[in-house]
């Protein structure tokens, strides 16, 4: 007996159908980065801070999400201080560029409207830029400050921080940061739980990676990589500080002072006994 064979099953698949196939599996990879969940940019943000700068509780995807924005002082630290409110984002191809995307962001408590960033990536480097056109950038709490650790969450600051910026860029090279242009942080009306005077102040930090010159950078003699110089000086107020440092990639190193204004010695001489190592009426400060 001739035992039938269906056809079916000897049919050869017919050009439509590898088609049809083929853009199911198409339509599947592009998908795939569409869903990628927010917890991704998460995990680059964490990394690229070395752990200071954390979004938790991430919802959404990587192109569309919300999170707690946390500071905390690195690995293994017990130090966390969130800003109120939840840190909106989304990404897109950035304005006449094909090869750029670029980073809104939201939030209620600190940034005015929306602040945008420009990402460009290439083999080996990641280049992110603020825009020139909008100087005030955003507006923290002082008190957000103490999830960085020391000295910080011993001074429990009160006041505000306010960023801002004519246009800066940071980029990671072959594993190492670099800054061009320069940013500064207001600190404005700052108050200590350490003393009863208030405010002690107003501070202007100027972060450049410029090195005071466009030609020239200022070099980390310990790791052999360009770094950004940081400088504090006081605007107004009975503490007076002042001070010069350097920052490059993770590592931070600030010497200054601190002393009273003529007046004020008797009401700040406990607070300069905790600020650093006395040297007759200067309080010698240092990090890193």
């Amino acid at each position: 007996m001739t035992r039938m064979v269906g056809t079916a099953s000897i049919r050869p698949r017919t050009p439509a159908r590898r088609w049809a196939f083929g853009g199911g599996i198409a339509g599947l990879l592009l998908a795939l980065p569409a869903l990628a969940p927010a917890n991704w940019l998460a995990d680059a943000l964490a990394q690229a801070s070395g752990g200071r700068l954390l979004l938790t509780d991430a919802r959404g995807t990587l192109w569309s999400g919300s999170a707690v924005a946390v500071l905390t002082g690195g690995p293994g630290s017990r130090d966390a201080s969130a800003l109120p409110g939840r840190l909106h984002w989304s990404v897109g191809l950035a304005p006449s560029s094909w090869s750029a995307i670029e980073l809104a962001l939201r939030q209620a408590c600190c940034i005015d409207g929306t602040m945008r960033l420009r990402l460009q990536a290439g083999i080996g480097r990641l280049r992110l830029s603020l825009p020139q056109d909008a100087p005030t950038l955003a507006r923290w709490p002082a008190a957000w400050l103490a999830g960085l650790g020391a000295p910080f969450n011993t001074l429990r600051l009160d006041g505000l921080a306010q960023l801002s910026s004519s246009g800066v860029a940071l980029e990671r090279v072959q594993g190492r940061w670099r800054m061009d242009g320069q940013l500064e942080i207001q600190l404005q009306d700052l108050s200590s739980a350490l003393s009863t005077v208030r405010p002690l102040g107003s501070y202007r930090v100027l972060l450049d990676g410029n090195g005071g010159s466009k030609d020239s950078k200022a070099v980390d003699s310990t790791r052999g990589g360009p770094t950004a110089r940081l400088s504090l000086q006081t605007l107004q107020g009975p503490l007076q500080l002042a001070g010069q440092g350097q920052w490059a990639g993770q590592t931070l190193r600030f010497r200054g002072q601190a002393q009273a204004e003529p007046g004020s010695e008797a009401m700040l001489n406990n607070l300069l006994n905790l600020l650093g190592q006395r040297q007759g009426p200067l309080a010698l400060l240092a990090i890193g």
